[in-house]
């Protein structure tokens, strides 16, 4: 990095910071903090959630996903705008009648305390990892390409985060997440054009889309029933609806975006923008990931992105072996760029199938080569985590990119970071004010709740540069953030919708089914036994049933003695 990278990095991230302080400095009520006096419109609202949910894994681990696999991973997201509709139309109006400051408030007025304790408590758990998760992934990544101190990058983005999140609260979240979508946005957006002058001239956008095409990495959907695939059209819209109900409509880090909402028509508007506008935007990162392979086929490419486990091997005796698969590789990189020049010249369908069904074995053996080439880092160092897919755009930005525009796309990264990590904080800050502390210690007045709530964002900033300190990277960190929700947001949602829809059913039915519910969820999850995004459906369907059997079979006479 130059010098200029340094300012275009450091300025943008200290404007963020101070601009969010000053703005929204002197919260004077509980409502002020947690709900930003309600003066939120729905275009802020609507950045706001997008920005929550895109944290630096989108931008690190989503490009990867692309490089390596294609644009199959965009159909994880199509349950999103229907899950938004169900959102607007169901959680919104129940929220916005009751006046809550929290999901789980509803809870208590629906069944009884316990049961909201208990849904608060599954929240705090899955977020607080999730927090740490969100400041670990890039400082892990930084820390590996740039040679950074991993715990001070932990601490750094953890404390940039606390300064203003503890300071203006929901108003600050908000207020910053726009300026950070608009430099996300202009980041990304530069990146793809970049990529595309970069090819070879006689190259066109239409030739780098048939290119990625002729490999597989333009296959968008999946129509096949095969558990053992993670994205298909079926988990998208089945799995992905339920997750996406979940986190949007019952996680106090999504839910506090839009209780800030001046009316309930803003707060839905708010959300159908985020429906609208949240699978062309992962598809377009997707793209961005599917156009660096592209870019990689005419030009060298590392063997192996994590410069950490490249560093194992070449200490190591089996140096001189990777050596070997890297010399490998450049002769295969030499073939493969001539034969992408010819296909994009080529005038006949005949000569191009031809040229793509070649291709296709060069990246098949390229693969393999990679796949070689991890068996050696584990050799090497048994230890060493061999996945490399969050390592790939960070490589290709500090490689490729002129100076000044490397700062801003790190700039880019940090600010997902701390966006998402600043509706998280603030959440779980919220939660734990009002639905533990106020809750069992009532009667003070609102600027001691004020205090307390940010004694409380503090405490989990903390915990979350603990977690962050602590943990380690995963198959892919996008991924794991995804799976840590799957497990615990099925059976949270279905506690919701029996409060909704079943009235059937009370409290001490649904606090022992969520109970069991949870120990099976994790116990499914142990062995492997379905692809993650099903625990959603799974989760939320178990905890109704037993609720309701449970009811039947077990709490009616209590229930109906109390009543006479």
């Amino acid at each position: 990095m130059q010098q200029i990278d340094w300012y275009v990095l450091g300025g943008t991230l200290l404007f963020i910071v101070l601009y969010g302080t000053w703005k929204t400095r002197g919260s004077k009520d509980v409502t002020d903090y947690f709900k930003g006096g309600n003066q939120a419109n729905w275009w802020t609202i609507g950045l706001s959630v997008m920005a929550t949910q895109a944290s630096a894994i989108t931008f690190l681990s989503t490009p990867g996903q692309a490089f390596h696999d294609g644009m199959g991973f965009v159909q994880f997201y199509f349950g999103v705008p229907i899950a938004m509709v169900i959102i607007c139309l169901v959680f919104i109006p129940i929220y916005h009648r009751l006046k809550v400051f929290t999901a789980y408030e509803y809870l208590e007025t629906r069944f009884d305390v316990k049961t909201r304790t208990l849904t608060a408590i599954l929240f705090l758990i899955q977020r607080g990892l999730a927090a740490g998760i969100t400041i670990f992934a890039p400082a892990i990544i930084l820390s590996a390409v740039l040679g950074w101190n991993l715990t001070y990058l932990n601490i750094g983005i953890g404390l940039l985060v606390i300064i203003y999140t503890v300071s203006g609260g929901t108003h600050a979240v908000s207020v910053t997440q726009k300026q950070q979508m608009a430099v996300i946005f202009f980041g990304m957006f530069i990146a793809f054009l970049l990529i595309l002058n970069y090819l070879p001239l006689d190259v066109s956008m239409t030739d780098a889309f048939e290119i990625a095409g002729a490999t597989g990495k333009m296959d968008i959907l999946d129509f096949s029933f095969d558990f053992e695939n993670r994205y298909t059209i079926w988990s998208g819209l089945i799995g992905g609806t339920f997750l996406a109900l979940s986190y949007f409509g019952t996680d106090q880090s999504q839910v506090q975006r839009y209780l800030s909402g001046r009316s309930l028509k803003q707060s839905q508007m708010g959300l159908i923008m985020n429906g609208f506008l949240k699978v062309p935007m992962q598809f377009f990162i997707l793209l961005v990931g599917v156009m660096v392979f592209v870019f990689y086929q005419f030009n060298t490419s590392p063997l192996h992105f994590n410069p950490a486990g490249v560093e194992d091997v070449m200490n190591s005796q089996y140096a001189s072996q990777y050596e070997t698969l890297q010399q490998e590789k450049r002769a295969l990189e030499t073939e493969l760029s001539a034969k992408q020049i010819s296909y994009a010249r080529a005038s006949s369908t005949t000569e191009r199938e031809q040229l793509a069904e070649e291709i296709s074995v060069l990246n098949t053996s390229e693969e393999q080569l990679r796949e070689d080439s991890k068996k050696l880092i584990k050799k090497a160092n048994p230890e060493a985590e061999t996945n490399d897919k969050d390592y790939v755009f960070i490589h290709f930005i500090l490689n490729n990119l002129p100076t000044g525009l490397i700062g801003l796309l790190l700039a880019v990264i940090l600010s997902a970071a701390m966006s998402s990590t600043a509706s998280e904080l603030n959440a779980l800050g919220s939660t734990t004010s009002i639905d533990l502390y106020k809750r069992n210690v009532a009667g003070k007045s609102e600027k001691h709740y004020v205090h307390a709530s940010k004694w409380f964002t503090l405490l989990w900033g903390l915990i979350a540069i603990g977690v962050a300190s602590i943990a380690n990277l995963f198959d892919n960190l996008i991924q794991l953030v995804n799976i840590i929700g799957s497990i615990f947001y099925g059976n949270v949602l279905g506690i919701f919708l029996l409060a909704f829809f079943i009235k059937y059913v009370k409290s001490n039915a649904t606090f022992v089914a969520a109970f069991i519910t949870q120990a099976v969820i994790i116990y499914i999850w142990w062995i492997d036994l379905m692809p993650y995004l099903w625990l959603n459906l799974v989760g939320c369907a178990l905890v109704m049933v037993l609720a309701l059997l449970l009811q039947t079979v077990f709490f009616k006479s209590n229930e109906n003695s109390e009543m006479s």
